[in-house]
């Protein structure tokens, strides 16, 4: 165990009690805090204020969720809900009106930001998903959201071309918080290929959904060379 005093002189110090630190471990930053001219509690403290300062601040993250049917989405849909509790999340989707989310989302208590009437077709596309993401921000009253948008799916499947537009201009002007955009496996697999790695390259993450499985996905362009390189 390593006692860590903590302290400046207008506070009160502390002994802040760090569990499982090695003594080695100690040994060696005592090294390293000699030579740097420094005490241990200075390099500690410098750490933890990092650590805060990472964790303080609000992601901007665009994920893609490929998912097989109805029913893993739900199970991943409900496990999102739990994991989300209790804190300052602003849990929010959008979807077409009778789609399967909208009955799960509902029993969860999130904010429907579905703007009526439902016109995501044609022209008025990428106008109307504007609309959507205008109105969750106002509800959300600055806090970081946790958005699940499943109106894109349904403008892709009308025009990829539009949907591809739509997650571009996102991309490019992301809200704080998390965003996820979901497809149905079988409607990204009659995309083509060209547009299915756009769409994987717009976002930072792309998870698979599977039953009660979900799988990462990595995307790395590479060269034919690599194909015989161990």
């Amino acid at each position: 165990m390593l006692y860590i005093e903590l302290g400046s002189i207008d506070i009160m110090t502390k002994d802040v009690l760090v569990r499982g630190f090695a003594d080695e471990t100690h040994a060696e930053l005592g090294k390293k805090a000699d030579q740097m001219g420094v005490s241990i509690n200075s390099i500690v403290k410098d750490a933890v204020d990092q650590w805060l300062n990472k964790k303080t601040h609000v992601p901007h993250i665009h994920d893609l969720l490929i998912y097989s049917d109805e029913k893993s989405m739900t199970t991943f849909l409900k496990s999102l809900d739990r994991m989300t509790s209790g804190n300052e999340w602003f849990k929010t989707f959008a979807a077409p009106p009778n789609h399967h989310a909208e009955k799960v989302f509902s029993k969860l208590n999130w904010y429907n930001g579905t703007v009526k009437p439902y016109k995501p077709k044609g022209e008025d596309g990428y106008k109307y998903c504007e609309q959507v993401i205008e109105n969750i921000v106002k509800e959300s009253k600055k806090k970081p959201l946790c958005c699940v948008d499943f109106v894109i799916t349904d403008v892709a499947q009308n025009s990829f071309d539009t949907a591809m537009k739509i997650e571009k201009a996102y991309d490019e002007s992301r809200l704080p918080g998390l965003m996820f955009c979901p497809y149905k496996s079988s409607d990204l697999m009659n995309s083509d290929i060209t547009d299915m790695i756009e769409l994987f390259l717009m976002h930072d993450r792309i998870f698979l959904v599977k039953n009660d499985d979900i799988y990462k996905l990595h995307i790395t362009k590479e060269s034919i060379h690599k194909i015989f390189l161990n």
